[in-house]
């Protein structure tokens, strides 16, 4: 890609780029495909690799009431996420609001 994607302050902004971007994008991804540049899951892929360079993660039992399963399994399926990975996320998610309105962040 020839213009770099700049880093940015709000995600107001980053959308605002991606919109004024789509044929820059379009013109990269149709460049990368003509030159056999494209996989599957490459951003997966990716993901993984870094997990894997943390290291495993301890295993924990938690008990959770069988419809708030439901309904994050639910989520997770219409995200296209495993509903172990939805709830690492939501708990990651609530852990960091929790810090910044206890001003520890």
């Amino acid at each position: 890609m020839g213009k770099k994607q700049p880093p940015f302050k709000t995600e107001a902004q980053e959308a605002e780029w991606w919109a004024k971007n789509q044929d820059l994008i379009a013109n990269s991804f149709e460049q990368a495909k003509a030159a056999g540049k494209l996989g599957k899951g490459t951003v997966a892929r990716a993901a993984r690799g870094r997990a894997s360079e943390a290291g495993p993660s301890p295993t924990i039992t938690i008990r959770l009431a069988k419809d708030d399963l439901t309904r994050a399994r639910t989520l997770a399926a219409g995200k296209g996420l495993r509903y172990q990975t939805y709830l690492k996320m939501l708990l990651h998610q609530a852990l960091n609001s929790e810090e910044k309105r206890a001003g520890r962040r």
